[in-house]
């Protein structure tokens, strides 16, 4: 299969409805960290609606991760642009390592929650920090790219060609 020369319209909006979808599980965080918190201590949580956000939310970054590693297999993604070859891998192990982390997520999430496992909850919680740090490295890259490289490349996220 030849690689396509752009990302198509849903690729780019899965992309960014994803980094939506992550950016308010940060900020909206400590309702669900604070029915854990109460449900550990034995006492019932309420009904929170930002509770059900939170789970509602990681449920939608792994159904659209999904659907993103789906249209990926299927459609490609463009060639990658890369300065040297520690880039080139860099930015390779930045992507699986994100992908990874938008299934692991949502999964320990889930277990923790729905399963009542304190281990799957803790890993949770180191997970979000790895997830940030790749965040950070793939923001601080495309910056990179626009800045200094000024090759274009966050162009092909910000607009379908063709």
């Amino acid at each position: 299969m030849q690689s396509p020369t752009h990302y198509s319209r849903t690729q780019i909006a899965l992309h960014w409805i994803v980094f939506g979808l992550i950016a308010l599980q940060y900020l909206f965080k400590d309702a669900i960290s604070s029915a854990w918190d109460q449900i550990k201590n034995g006492v019932e949580a309420g009904f929170d609606p930002l509770v059900l956000a939170h789970v509602a939310g990681g449920a939608l970054v792994l159904v659209f991760a999904l659907w993103r590693l789906g249209l990926r297999a299927r459609r490609g993604v463009p060639p990658a642009i890369e300065s040297s070859k520690a880039q080139g891998v860099l930015a390779k192990l930045t992507h699986v390592g994100l992908y990874a982390l938008l299934i692991l997520m949502p999964v320990s999430g889930s277990v923790a929650w729905f399963g009542g496992v304190d281990l799957a909850a803790q890993g949770h919680n180191v997970l979000k920090i790895a997830l940030l740090a790749l965040i950070g490295l793939h923001i601080i890259g495309a910056l990179y790219h626009q800045i200094v490289l000024r090759d274009g490349v966050l162009m092909r996220m910000r607009r379908a060609q063709g």
